[in-house]
């Protein structure tokens, strides 16, 4: 579950930026901004390394009880931070607005502290994934994904057997019934000898089926 920082005006979800880095390569993380208020709440995204990283909106009003997406962009890098330690960080500026306020009507000191506005930062860090350790998870469940047909096949062949014990209990059945049929209207003592060995020879037969179909174990893995 995606952890959030949540203030009293805004909620931030997830409390951290996660970058899978390659070199050479974009690589993007979303961010969640919820207005827990009843006014409308302006903000505003800083971070330490701008030339690194694309962030749009980086200024926005969100109106009360909404929300936006912020999508933050880290740019193509040539080389990977030592250890891959990101030391960058962004910081969220949040403050209430008067209803309505669009955002090119921002006045320039919105985010200054030294206004006297109330305004709560919210600080994120950076941190990278390389591409291998991210790819662990979905190795798994490709690994489950290749398992899984194996299984359909056991499942179906276990179906399969199922489906003929059936239809063959059902043909016994049948016979069965012809071979009662027989036996009332010749009322032969000798047939009835042979009526009740074939009927246990039917119960064997039965029994071999069903539980050749329960027992059959699945395909290996």
């Amino acid at each position: 579950m995606t952890a959030a920082t949540s203030n009293q005006l805004i909620s931030v979800q997830p409390d951290e930026l996660r970058f899978i880095f390659e070199l050479d390569k974009q690589s993007f993380c979303d961010l969640k901004v919820a207005n827990n208020t009843e006014n409308h709440i302006a903000f505003k995204v800083k971070t330490t390394s701008p030339k690194k990283y694309f962030v749009r909106p980086n200024t926005g009003v969100i109106q009360p009880w909404d929300s936006c997406v912020i999508r933050v962009t880290l740019q193509a890098q040539r080389e990977a931070p030592p250890d891959m330690q990101c030391k960058d960080k962004f910081l969220l500026q949040s403050t209430a607005v008067p209803p309505n306020t669009d955002v090119d009507e921002l006045p320039a000191d919105t985010f200054i502290k030294d206004s006297g506005k109330a305004i709560e930062e919210c600080k994120l860090r950076v941190l990278y994934i390389s591409p291998s350790s991210h790819g662990n998870s979905e190795d798994d469940a490709l690994g489950n994904s290749v398992r899984s047909p194996d299984a359909n096949s056991a499942l179906q062949h276990l179906k399969d057997e199922r489906d003929a014990a059936v239809r063959q209990t059902q043909q016994l059945q049948q016979d069965l019934d012809m071979l009662k049929r027989r036996k009332l209207r010749k009322g032969d003592p000798g047939f009835s000898l042979m009526f009740a060995a074939f009927v246990g020879l039917i119960g064997i037969m039965v029994g071999f089926l069903l539980n050749l179909s329960l027992s059959s174990p699945p395909a290996a893995e």
